[in-house]
């Protein structure tokens, strides 16, 4: 059956999408992108998109019949993402180049059906460190499926249809995800006017493995909180306890996002997603200073509260906190993978949720490498919530 649909039919409203945005890139230091020291870092923080049928912006019809709008990801001082660098033991933080078009458009990918569309964005960017400031020269080049808009991403869901453990080179974005398609992206020390100083790279977005991936959700609360605790592991044979530490201001720490029922169609109740986690500590027996972290393919997912909430509000505290989460652990000789999910539980007095203890409900989960060799096992994991801020919005500046 013949459609005739435009996106003047959906009364798209004329004002921003703004949301919560979850990405990761595996980022590669230095100029030698092949041999480079890298790792996956998983970002967050807020976005907002300008589109038709604000001013200065356009519905077209081609003569295909194909339908499709434009959209500018903008430039402010609370847009941007922000994550936790192991490597350089430091807050990474990606932000819009306000002086580079960042321009999109959603279109039909068939003529007279409005979704599946797709949303293809070139993204000009600025990376910060306490010491670096870098931009990119040709734009990160994104691409995606999506099923609505806001094209908000349905809460506790993947960024991949076919997860599994390691990089995801091979895995397929799911529905509204996008995803850097090309060739890696270099990174160069900035001057005065956000543009490239010199002809070395600093640093790349490497492709394939964990390129640049980000997905929009649309959470009821946001908790950012710096954490301390430990991490019980069997490693041959011998029981270690490690000793570590997050600071939210280094973007360390927990992130934690609720979902009231107005916000997922499971019902009653307020679901909960472990987004980011980023806590450091030393481990002799696995060569060094490690960093137990979130998996950015496999969601942490969970609970809040009793389950019959009709609001976030309703939540009655002391709240349950269930979190199944899928760890990973930095090493100096490569990530490990936890196999299976580890259910973490804790008991928040209230939404800031600060001297909240983490703690695992059962553990022996075993830690492998991404060719399935057993370097360790979980044993047990004790997480405090210390310094805590929420909000409905996560500006990159806090």
């Amino acid at each position: 059956m013949s459609t005739n649909e435009t996106y003047m039919d959906l009364n798209i409203e004329p004002k921003p999408i703004r949301g919560h945005l979850l990405g990761a890139a595996t980022v590669v230091f230095g100029d030698d992108q092949e041999n480079g020291r890298r790792e996956t870092i998983v970002f967050s923080g807020f976005t907002q998109i300008n589109k038709w049928p604000m001013p200065g912006f356009e519905h077209e019809v081609d003569e295909k019949k194909n339908a499709s709008f434009n959209a500018e990801l903008i430039s402010a001082p609370e847009v941007g993402i922000k994550g936790y660098s192991y490597e350089l033991n430091d807050r990474i933080q990606i932000l819009t180049n306000p002086f580079r078009p960042n321009q999109g458009r959603v279109g039909q990918t068939v003529a007279g059906a409005n979704f599946p569309a797709e949303f293809r964005l070139r993204r000009f960017g600025i990376i910060e460190t306490s010491t670096l400031r870098l931009v990119n020269k040709d734009g990160i080049d994104t691409v995606g499926a999506l099923d609505g808009v806001p094209p908000f991403k349905e809460p506790l869901t993947g960024p991949f249809l076919d997860a599994k453990l390691g990089g995801n080179a091979d895995a397929r974005p799911a529905t509204n995800v996008l995803r850097a398609a090309g060739p890696s992206v270099a990174w160069y020390t900035s001057d005065d006017e956000n543009a490239p100083a010199g002809d070395a790279p600093a640093l790349f977005f490497a492709k394939g493995q964990n390129s640049f991936t980000t997905m929009l959700v649309d959470p009821s609360l946001i908790m950012q909180s710096t954490l301390e605790g430990s991490l019980t592991l069997t490693v041959d044979g011998k029981t270690v306890k490690v000793d570590l530490a997050g600071n939210r201001a280094l973007a360390g720490g927990a992130e934690i996002l609720l979902f009231g029922p107005e916000k997922h169609d499971k019902g009653l109740g307020v679901q909960a997603q472990l987004s980011r986690l980023a806590v450091v500590g030393d481990c002799a027996e696995l060569g060094g200073r490690v960093m137990l972290r979130a998996s950015w393919a496999r969601p942490s997912e969970g609970a809040y509260g009793k389950g019959d909430e009709d609001s976030l509000s309703r939540v009655a505290y002391p709240a349950d906190l269930h979190l199944n989460t899928h760890f990973e652990l930095s090493t100096p000789t490569g990530t490990l993978y936890a196999d299976a999910g580890v259910p973490l539980f804790g008991r928040p007095d209230s939404l800031e949720a600060e001297g909240t203890e983490l703690r695992a409900e059962s553990a022996d989960v075993p830690l492998v490498t991404e060719s399935g060799t057993t370097k360790a096992r979980i044993t047990d994991v004790r997480l405090v919530m210390r310094d805590t801020w929420a909000g409905e919005s996560a500006p990159v500046s806090d």
